[in-house]
């Protein structure tokens, strides 16, 4: 098939790319600069330039392919529109990424028990209100005659197949403990977040494109882990015998920004993938975080 991707020089969509052309899939990928083509070339990927602004190009994109791939950004409406748009009424598909922040819980790094799945109602929190609102708007399109699925992965980690060959938060956590001596975690870091290897993620889209059922949303992970006990893996790793310490919210706000240590390094977020699962039978079978952390990727780059 043809398939057109957005974020084809990051972290997700590069992985996914990868893993397309790997499949034997002709893939083509939006890029905004001149390196970029060059490192999307090199992975078997055409490159198209534009932006996510770009809506004539975006339009063209999708109407020359069989389906669309959108793992540039979670809250870009305009993209989202204009892709849908382009889409309606020849049944493509339209495959888009969200996040799991989307249930998340500011916790002030506490551990909340509310476990999300498929079916769990949702009632977002105000900085999560649009995107969730966006993905009602993506999988209602499925009255216009077209196929949308959203994918919705939890915190992911692994070497990435693509250009970008790392996510954030662990590679933010692993810093942090290199420049003080010791893994910082913020608060008490009993906050949970479920996660997924992005091998495991990569082979999860390939298997919606081929099956999935139209207005499908799956939530993606393979476990979860603590902030804390993650923190405790990647102090083991780099020889720092264990030991954790604590952040308060200025601390953690000045290595990682105030937002993301509200949403992300201080909150819980914890899903289950039971429709992936179920439904297109999918099976993780890439290592742990912590067997990551301690044993694989980050260890040896460490």
């Amino acid at each position: 098939m043809k398939i057109f991707c957005t974020g084809t020089s990051g972290y997700i969509g590069g992985s996914v790319a990868a893993a397309l052309v790997a499949a034997g899939h002709s893939v083509s990928g939006l890029v905004r600069s001149a390196k970029s083509a060059e490192q999307v070339q090199s992975i078997g990927i055409e490159p198209i330039h534009g932006t996510l602004d770009d809506v004539d190009c975006l339009k063209a994109a999708a109407r020359a392919a069989d389906v669309i791939v959108n793992a540039a950004s979670a809250d870009h409406r305009g993209a989202a529109t204009a892709l849908i748009e382009a889409l309606e009424g020849t049944g493509k598909t339209y495959l888009h990424t969200s996040g799991s922040s989307i249930v998340g819980t500011r916790s002030g790094g506490e551990r909340a028990d509310l476990v999300y799945n498929e079916e769990t109602p949702l009632t977002p929190s105000s900085g999560r209100a649009a995107r969730v609102a966006l993905n009602d708007f993506i999988l209602s399109s499925k009255g216009r005659g077209l196929r949308p699925i959203i994918i919705c992965p939890g915190l992911i980690y692994g070497l990435g197949r693509g250009v970008e060959r790392h996510s954030m938060q662990v590679p933010w956590l692993i810093a942090v403990a290199k420049k003080h001596g010791v893994a910082k975690h913020y608060g008490s870091g009993e906050n949970i977040w479920s996660n997924v290897h992005i091998d495991d993620l990569a082979r999860l889209y390939l298997l919606a494109i081929e099956s999935a059922p139209a207005g499908a949303f799956y939530f993606a992970e393979n476990g979860e882990t603590s902030m804390r006990e993650l923190c405790e893996a990647i102090s083991r790793m780099l020889d720092f015998g264990g030991r954790t310490e604590p952040m308060t919210m200025e601390e953690a706000a000045a290595e990682w920004g105030e937002g993301a240590a509200h949403d992300t390094m201080g909150s819980n977020s914890r899903v289950r993938a039971i429709r992936a699962r179920r439904e297109l039978g999918w099976m993780p079978t890439a290592p742990s975080l912590i067997d990551e952390v301690e044993r694989g990727i980050y260890a040896q780059e460490a």
